[in-house]
């Protein structure tokens, strides 16, 4: 059974659809247009799924390690990996001093995680498993997929508008005997589609997320590991950028550089502060819990 933020994320993956097939029939103002943006929809979709465990990796130049190279991180990917009843992912170490990581992968046999040099340095161990845990959240949730689809729909609402703006006004007459499409359409398309496709990007990516933290605190069973570590990824990560294509910024555990007010609705996280606020309540849940079984 779906649970809530499943449901949300699936309703706004379609929403996203929508845009794209909406959005190319309003431009031609024939079902042409529709096919278009149905196609351009399903061929995007395909591919990041298919690719989505080697793109982002690439896009990060992450340089795959085996456990005779990474022993210590190597062994608790493992350990966490069985708690959390998956397969071993495939590893890799990103070569930069900014503190961070994300995991991949079309699902959990095809998945990878990747951790910088930075992260390795900066956090005990307690805090890199329970970033790790996160991941690994991710990847049991195939959050991994969705956050490619959503980047790659997303991409191809702005391609499509491009296209279709080009072909509204200097294309055939359509089966009204008007030159090009309707104008609304191509209007959607070039502005409010790109737009609206971003909003919904990014709320599929703070949904994610909040579901991915719960997990690693379920996995580690210790939530102020993971909780201390976000603190650290952002004050470190303010002060040595991470390099990279922005499409991927979603992927990461922490972006840094989201700001407030208006432009949280185009956060790819939640505040860390909201994140951390969480993970207190679930270790004093645990704790509530625990007393209770006690007793």
């Amino acid at each position: 059974m779906l649970k809530g933020g499943q449901i949300k994320t699936a309703a706004l993956l379609g929403l996203m659809s929508g845009i794209l097939v909406l959005g190319g029939y309003w431009a031609t103002g024939t079902e042409q247009g529709a096919l278009i943006g149905l196609l351009l929809a399903a061929v995007t979709s395909f591919g990041s799924w298919f690719y989505s465990d080697k793109a982002a990796l690439a896009a990060y130049q992450a340089q795959p390690v085996t456990r005779e190279q990474a022993p210590e991180l190597y062994d608790i990917v493992a350990d966490l990996a069985k708690k959390a009843d998956l397969p071993m992912p495939k590893l890799a170490v990103v070569p930069t001093q900014t503190p961070n990581a994300f995991a991949t992968g079309r699902n959990p046999n095809h998945a990878a995680v990747a951790v910088t040099q930075g992260i390795m340095q900066i956090l005990d161990k307690n805090e890199l498993a329970g970033v790790i845990a996160h991941e690994l959240t991710h990847i049991k949730n195939r959050d991994t997929l969705t956050q490619a689809v959503a980047g790659t729909l997303g991409g191809a609402v702005t391609f499509l508008g491009r296209m279709l703006t080009f072909g509204a006004m200097y294309g055939p007459v359509n089966r009204d005997d008007r030159q090009g499409g309707n104008p609304l359409g191509v209007l959607v398309l070039v502005i409010l589609a790109p737009i609206s496709a971003s909003l919904i990007q990014m709320a599929i990516s703070r949904t994610r997320e909040f579901s991915a933290d719960r997990g690693s605190a379920e996995i580690t069973g210790n939530p102020l590991a993971l909780a201390s570590a976000l603190q650290k990824l952002e004050s470190i990560g303010k002060q040595i950028p991470m390099n990279g294509n922005p499409a991927f910024e979603p992927v990461l555990i922490i972006n840094p550089f989201s700001g407030g007010g208006i432009q949280s609705l185009f956060r790819t996280h939640p505040s860390t502060e909201e994140r951390v606020r969480k993970l207190q309540e679930i270790a004093q849940q645990q704790q509530n819990y625990s007393s209770f079984a006690v007793n």
